[in-house]
């Protein structure tokens, strides 16, 4: 029990720390600098607790619920601070095919994000070198080395991928329609659910970004493979969710479509 606190503490203070950043970005770099440092704090935030979930994860022995509803939590925590933070390179583009965004302002958001990435990598090894759990120690002593994070075959993870994508999307697209009140929460529970039933087939990532961090590393697979699994899984889940809901939904209903439905005002793009 005392592992699990220890994780919770700095799952905690990550939180605290990424958003002391958030409120300094915003009245010190008004504009799109503020949004850069924005979307670069919470994809530090997003990834590093979750190299310390899957740690726990799969060196603690945590009841179900108790895992799920750490899941669930940290989620609810992750979709209230992020704010308009994307954490996601198929968000960014999903902005440039909408008009929202700027190739430019995409690739600077897609640059920082993967910087953001690699510097939760670097700070989750120095936390975990302080030794502050047992669970510390014994990543410790194997070096810090994550091993084969599949429990199937590279077409059932990029399948699993690609609809726990789809699913979150469907989530995020509809969930305007419940009381704004309940939708951190819906969204949350989809998410968590989502992480139950693929965790133990792919780690349930759903994210290029954040297998890129936290996947990427370890080894059992060529860089190729998890490129397959963890880029163009989400890619397509999430392309394929705006395809059906967008286009193929509205043509079979007879609603007539000349271009992805997005209100005016969500047109301007980024600078």
């Amino acid at each position: 029990m005392t592992d699990l606190w220890v994780s919770v503490a700095v799952l905690g203070v990550v939180v605290l720390f990424s958003e002391a950043i958030r409120r300094t970005a915003a009245p010190l770099f008004p504009g799109s600098s503020g949004i850069y440092l924005l979307e670069a704090a919470s994809t530090f935030q997003l990834c590093c607790c979750t190299h310390e979930l899957k740690l726990m994860g799969e060196t603690v022995q945590l009841d179900l619920p108790v895992d799920l509803l750490l899941t669930y939590t940290v989620t609810v925590v992750h979709l209230i601070t992020f704010r308009e933070a994307t954490c996601n390179p198929a968000a960014a583009l999903e902005g440039v095919c909408r008009g929202r965004r700027s190739v430019k302002a995409a690739g600077v958001v897609v640059a920082l994000q993967f910087a953001a990435a690699i510097v939760a990598q670097l700070f989750a090894v120095h936390v975990w070198s302080f030794g502050l759990s047992d669970v510390h120690l014994r990543h410790q002593k194997f070096g810090f080395r994550c091993f084969d994070p599949l429990g199937g075959t590279v077409l059932e993870a990029a399948a699993a991928e690609l609809a726990c994508a789809f699913a979150v999307q469907a989530a995020c697209m509809h969930v305007h329609k419940v009381d704004e009140k309940l939708r951190v929460h819906v969204v949350a529970a989809v998410v968590t659910a989502a992480v139950y039933a693929a965790g133990s087939i792919s780690g349930a990532m759903f994210n290029p970004i954040l297998a890129f961090s936290v996947q990427f590393p370890c080894s059992g697979h060529t860089y190729l493979e998890y490129c397959f699994i963890y880029w163009l899984g989400p890619v397509f889940g999430m392309a394929s969710c705006i395809l059906l809901f967008e286009k193929i939904i509205p043509f079979l209903s007879g609603h007539s479509t000349t271009g992805l439905d997005v209100p005016t005002a969500q047109k301007q793009k980024t600078q």
